[in-house]
């Protein structure tokens, strides 16, 4: 009988593939940039099903307040002027990076600004707003948030771990000689910190240091039981950039030894997608509630004349944030203009991504850099009804078949290339919440790996066809 069963296992040709899970967090698509002119940028999504943005303008004269159901419907979304600057003394010159944040029942923007007859008299401030919608509060100043010294200070954020609110933010130490370091101190309520401020970060890497000694911009974000906290570092120019610093969320987060910094920044400016300077950023969630996206400003330029601080083209920008296999996040690269990338796991190894090495396209797990295995979905070379997969950080270079392999190439604007780097996009071959990718010109012949490594081929059997089938994530 054992051998009859063998036989027949035999006859019956291999096994299915075993399916992988449907992936937690699926592909988000935006097109950036979110916001022309808008930088320090701070979406918060509220309960109500609005996403609520903010971010300083370049006027530096008020704060400003815009609300859409979807991220993308911010671009669109009519601005609300909710304060205006004073006209003289404090809170009368350079209001900077607000944030707004929902507490008790209540809204608060915290905001810097300096003062009319002195500029540079950075402190930071809190507004209070009764309102369902904060575009039509009614807005109360509360004051100054102050902390251990009369000094430069700015980039306040508040966020709670374990049930305890703190106050994150940048401010300058008079007795050292740099710009600004990271501080935390819990909250007593929305305007008021308690005890004693403990330093988190100081800028003593060389890439925290060009142009100014400078960290600020605190933003927080929390996962498997970590806490992270991004910063941002070095002059508001092209050397702008984030670091990080990690802690586990059972631990005293007011003992700067439970933290730990990474020794090189997070995330850079690219030439090769065009964008400089990103930082100053915040965190929220997709529509979905199930990817965290990373929220920041940058430029499409690397040259500035003058200060950063009178060049008035930050913009907002958003993409996903992707989380590593430790646990920890990875930010990528700053992405090009336009639509955002995704990337394609395998359906039979859910932990394997399509990616490019050394121009030939494989599939493979814990890629590093994440930009490799990150692709633009955009309309295909061939035109309407098909697609094209763009390489996230070689913008112009597209997966396109050659001798029936799948390769990494540079348009060269030919017909046949166009042609190969065309696919039709299917509903997935063995799930239809994936995807699969016909040839354009060869009907039949889909993208699939073998071995690891991408080909195009006809398809006959169940592994075949989960061979063919990604998700989009």
């Amino acid at each position: 009988m054992a051998v009859l069963v063998a036989l027949a296992a035999c006859l019956a040709g291999p096994a299915p593939a075993a399916q992988a899970a449907v992936p937690d967090s699926p592909a988000v698509t935006y097109t950036n940039p979110i916001a022309e002119k808008r930088a320090d940028p701070h979406i918060f999504k509220h309960t109500d099903g609005y996403y609520y943005f903010t971010a300083t303008v370049p006027e530096y004269d008020r704060i400003v307040l815009r609300r859409a159901t979807t991220i993308q419907g911010l671009s669109t979304a009519q601005e609300v002027t909710i304060w205006t600057k004073h006209s003289s003394g404090v809170m009368g010159a350079h209001i900077w990076a607000p944030e707004i944040h929902f507490i008790d029942g209540k809204w608060y923007v915290y905001f810097a600004a300096g003062a009319t007859n002195d500029i540079w008299a950075i402190r930071m401030y809190t507004l209070e707003g009764t309102g369902a919608n904060p575009l039509t509060a009614t807005w109360a100043e509360k004051g100054q948030i102050k902390t251990q010294w009369e000094s430069f200070s700015l980039d306040a954020t508040t966020f709670v771990v374990n049930g305890v609110r703190y106050l994150s933010w940048a401010q300058r130490d008079p007795s050292v000689n740099n710009n600004t370091d990271i501080y935390l101190a819990k909250m007593a309520n929305p305007w008021t910190i308690t005890g004693t401020p403990v330093m988190l970060s100081r800028p003593t890497y060389s890439w925290e240091t060009v142009g100014y000694k400078v960290n600020e911009g605190p933003a927080v974000i929390q996962r498997g039981g970590k806490v992270f906290l991004t910063y941002s570092a070095s002059a508001t120019d092209s050397n702008y950039c984030l670091g990080m610093l990690t802690a586990s969320a059972s631990a005293d987060l007011l003992n700067a030894a439970n933290w730990s910094k990474s020794s090189t920044p997070v995330f850079t400016s690219n030439a090769r997608t065009s964008q400089y300077g990103p930082g100053h950023n915040s965190f929220t969630v997709s529509e979905d509630g199930k990817s965290d996206i990373l929220v920041y400003h940058d430029r499409s330029y690397k040259d500035i004349t003058g200060d950063p601080l009178n060049d008035p083209n930050r913009r907002t920008r958003v993409q996903k944030v992707y989380w590593k296999a430790d646990g920890t996040p990875d930010f990528g690269i700053p992405v090009a203009d336009g639509v955002t990338p995704q990337r394609l796991s395998s359906y039979n190894f859910a932990d394997r991504f399509i990616r490019h090495w050394e121009y030939r396209a494989r599939v493979e797990a814990n890629v590093s850099p994440l930009a490799d295995s990150q692709f633009r979905v955009v309309t295909g070379l061939t035109g309407s009804g098909t697609v094209s997969l763009e390489s996230a950080n070689f913008p112009g270079y597209y997966l396109r078949h050659k001798n029936f392999e799948v390769w990494l190439e540079k348009n060269d604007g030919t017909a046949q290339f166009a042609s190969d780097a065309s696919f039709y996009q299917r509903a997935g071959l063995s799930d239809s919440a994936g995807v699969s990718y016909e040839s354009y010109n060869y009907a039949g012949r889909y993208i699939r790996h073998y071995e690891y490594l991408l080909q195009v081929q006809a398809l006959s059997t169940a592994t075949d066809r989960a061979d063919a089938t990604f998700y989009a994530q």
